[in-house]
């Protein structure tokens, strides 16, 4: 048995098919964790999320923030847009979308030695803070008032984890931090407004990739995130980051994490996969609101 994880799909179905091929992936036995953005943008996004659910029992899947748009969206609180379209006017979208809303916001496996996350893990929580705080807000995404719970998480939130905060600030803060964060500031501040790579001259304005934060409470796993296309392929001890840009023409990546050295394989972006409005784009957009 092999386990792969992959980073942003993002509805590049053609590229996500290409590459199992390339992994030669076993349905049968193999596992594959997927870290968020399943859709949107790429034009196989109906394609992609009815293939991850017929093989449902062989992945784990994080939520995304544009998975999280894409129930907003079922639910009319969010606009939709012509790639998710398909999914919304399926005659499958009720079972898609409550398979959806069933997903995680943070994956844990302690005997692999890594967890994932879209965007990572707040420089404010610990990982037994994280799984509580990620819980959390999977129960509500879950429960019979996910509507009216995710309406308000798409308001602006607080860029600060605070305690004292109501209880609707914090799960804003929560659903943010791992759907959404990419900088931090000294303060642990998250900063949600950048979106390109790091530089030195973002580090002398002391704002630094979340991993990167002073003080950042331990986290005795690896942790797998997307998100980042800016940042691309990234590991060290602490993160592997694999969201390689594919439905902006970049690549689709996936990293083998069941063996003691990282596997890491790649495929093009298929055309396939692209519309002519993004094919036109010569730099990466704003991915990170909701």
């Amino acid at each position: 048995m092999a386990v792969w994880a992959i980073g942003d799909l993002q509805g590049c179905y053609h590229s996500f098919r290409a590459l199992l091929e390339k992994i030669e992936f076993d349905v049968t036995q193999d596992k594959l964790w997927i870290a968020g953005d399943l859709v949107n943008r790429g034009e196989g996004s109906l394609e992609t999320l009815e293939y991850l659910y017929s093989m449902k029992e062989n992945v784990e899947i994080v939520l995304g923030n544009h998975d999280i748009s894409l129930i907003a969206a079922y639910y009319g609180i969010k606009k939709s847009n012509p790639t998710i379209d398909p999914i919304l006017e399926s005659p499958e979208a009720q079972k898609l979308i409550d398979w959806l809303r069933g997903q995680k916001f943070l994956h844990v496996d302690y005997q692999l030695g890594y967890c994932m996350a879209h965007a990572g893990i707040s420089p404010e929580f610990d990982l037994g803070m994280a799984m509580m705080y990620a819980k959390s807000v999977e129960e509500k995404l879950q429960s019979d008032h996910a509507a009216a719970w995710l309406e308000q998480m798409l308001k602006q939130g607080s860029n600060r984890f605070n305690r004292d905060a109501s209880l609707i600030d914090i799960d804003r803060y929560i659903v943010s931090a791992f759907t959404r964060m990419r900088f931090c500031y000294g303060d642990h501040r998250l900063d949600f407004d950048q979106k390109g790579p790091p530089t030195d001259e973002l580090r002398e304005q002391e704002l630094k990739p979340w991993f990167e934060c002073d003080y950042r409470k331990d986290i005795h796993l690896r942790i797998i995130m997307g998100h980042w296309s800016a940042l691309g392929f990234y590991q060290d001890e602490h993160v592997l980051a694999l969201d390689t840009g594919c439905v902006w023409g970049g690549k689709l990546t996936a990293a083998r994490i069941d063996s003691d050295e990282v596997e890491i394989v790649s495929v093009e972006c298929s055309k396939e996969d692209e519309d002519e409005e993004q094919r036109e784009e010569s730099t990466l957009p704003d991915t990170s609101q909701m």
